[in-house]
């Protein structure tokens, strides 16, 4: 007698294969802004209310063809806008550049995953509400980043600023702005406060600091600083 049931699971096998498939490729990949505090750290932001313009942006193209040095003028018009060093704001784009930035793949990632990262900045729903409010995409929906390469600069570039206004006038750990700011961006604010203050950040936090480092130098070349 044939078994009825295995033609179903054989029409099951390719969803199966999909979903692993994903799995692999971003299991460690979504980059979270926040990990485990360290002693004393605390999770703060305070965006102040801004406005600005917005510079024409490039549609999405698939993530084989991303290259983040493709949005360089994007760059520099956020970095001015929000007194943000550009090459900081491309270094981050190089080390969030690890995983596939085609919307159609984030949007079926997130269907496994709720809580993934969205746009080439990688950034969380509830950071980029807390961004935007204030801001001259307040009504803009953090859904549409994936689609909007420029937006994803902008907010990242606002949320630099918010963690630059958060930092004490002096600090005694051997960290520079803008490698506190990198902190900041990929394990939150109360860490990055915490890291100034001489805490030693997490395997995590010190893969992204060696990422942002090894970046460093393309992303200067990209923007075309000195």
């Amino acid at each position: 007698m044939s078994d009825s049931r295995a033609p179903r699971r054989r029409r099951w096998l390719p969803v199966v294969v999909c979903a692993l498939a994903l799995y692999v490729i971003v299991r460690a990949a979504d980059t979270p802004q926040g990990e485990k505090p360290p002693a004393g750290a605390s999770a703060s932001t305070s965006p102040p209310p801004v406005g600005s313009t917005t510079p024409a942006a490039p549609a999405a193209t698939s993530s084989s063809s991303y290259d983040p040095a493709g949005y360089v003028s994007q760059v520099r018009a956020r970095a001015q806008q929000t007194g943000v060093r550009a090459q900081l704001l491309m270094a981050i784009l190089y080390n969030e550049s690890y995983k596939p930035h085609d919307p159609s793949f984030e949007r079926a990632w997130q269907k496994y995953k709720p809580d993934a990262s969205f746009g080439i900045a990688n950034m969380h729903r509830a950071t980029f509400d807390a961004v935007k409010k204030g801001r001259d995409f307040a009504g803009r929906r953090w859904d549409e980043l994936p689609d909007d390469r420029d937006l994803a600069i902008e907010a990242e570039a606002w949320y630099l600023h918010d963690l630059a206004a958060q930092l004490p006038a002096t600090w005694h750990a051997s960290y520079t702005k803008d490698e506190l700011l990198a902190l900041g961006y990929n394990t939150g604010a109360g860490n990055m406060l915490a890291f100034a203050r001489g805490a030693t950040p997490g395997s995590q936090a010190q893969s992204y600091l060696d990422k942002l480092h090894a970046n460093w130098a393309k992303a200067a070349r990209a923007v075309g600083a000195g």
